[in-house]
């Protein structure tokens, strides 16, 4: 039987050697290979496929805006970064972004919907169903079918909320609700499409809703006291814990100085 020999040191450390400098060698030549690949112009994004809800949304100025902001190729690009690109865009909401391959992007976006003009009319600024604040060229909305609402822009999913919330109230009473406002200290004032103010004071919708059930209920007794209905409200001030303070067109609480008592 015969016996391996050893091979001497010298000669072991040459192999290893050898057998390191050629994985060397081989990563490098992948490494190289895909370093390539990525540098390729045949994977530079060439074009954008647009889907999705886009009605204020021309696709040419999509693209237009969009591709000077994305950076890398098919393989480097930042998904993320390409998504937040796409809802800088007016009207765009959200976006969804992927690959086609081998050199093209889909995305799918959807468009803020306006329920509401937020702030003072004429600004731009609208609010979508989802109670976010959004800015667009007014001219692209028809603001006149949409109420107008305010306050602090941290508050404006609760204003949309009480809005919701009184819009049906007010309804029964044949009162259209036209704007309403939160002031900075919490006080809500509803503007009436006959273009009385009721000033609703602090509360909750719970609070509020039953403050304007009292109202409701006494309304057309006091105004018919001075031959009105209630359509001849001019403002309430609903504020007080006990009542309330109401103004009728036509009927004053002034009293003429000629007959003013000596």
């Amino acid at each position: 039987m015969k016996k391996s020999i050893a091979l001497p040191m010298d000669v072991r450390l040459m192999q290893w050697t050898s057998l390191t400098l050629f994985g060397l060698a081989f990563v490098l030549c992948i490494a190289s290979g895909i370093g390539w690949l990525l540098r390729h112009p045949a994977f530079a994004i060439q074009g954008i496929t647009v889907k999705g809800n886009v009605a204020h949304s021309n696709v040419v100025t999509v693209r237009a805006n969009v591709l000077p902001h994305l950076s890398g190729n098919f393989f480097t690009l930042n998904l993320l970064q390409a998504r937040q690109a796409f809802e800088q865009i007016p009207w765009i909401r959200s976006a969804l972004v992927r690959r086609e391959f081998p050199n093209r992007l889909s995305v799918t976006l959807d468009e803020f919907q306006p329920v509401a003009q937020w702030g003072f009319e004429g600004e731009g600024k609208f609010l979508s169903a989802e109670g976010a604040v959004f800015e667009v060229n007014a001219d692209d909305v028809d603001a006149d079918a949409l109420p107008v609402l305010k306050g602090p822009e941290t508050q404006a999913k609760t204003v949309l909320d009480m809005y919701k919330f009184l819009k049906p109230l007010l309804a029964k009473m044949d009162m259209g609700l036209e704007k309403l406002e939160l002031s900075q200290r919490g006080s809500w004032t509803a503007q009436l499409e006959s273009g009385a103010i009721l000033e609703l004071g602090n509360g909750t919708q719970q609070e509020i809703g039953e403050k304007l059930q009292v109202f409701f209920k006494t309304l057309t007794q006091v105004a018919s006291r001075y031959g009105r209905t209630a359509t001849s409200l001019l403002s309430a001030d609903l504020r007080y814990e006990s009542g309330y303070a109401l103004r009728l067109r036509g009927v004053s609480t002034v009293v003429p100085d000629g007959l003013k008592k000596p």
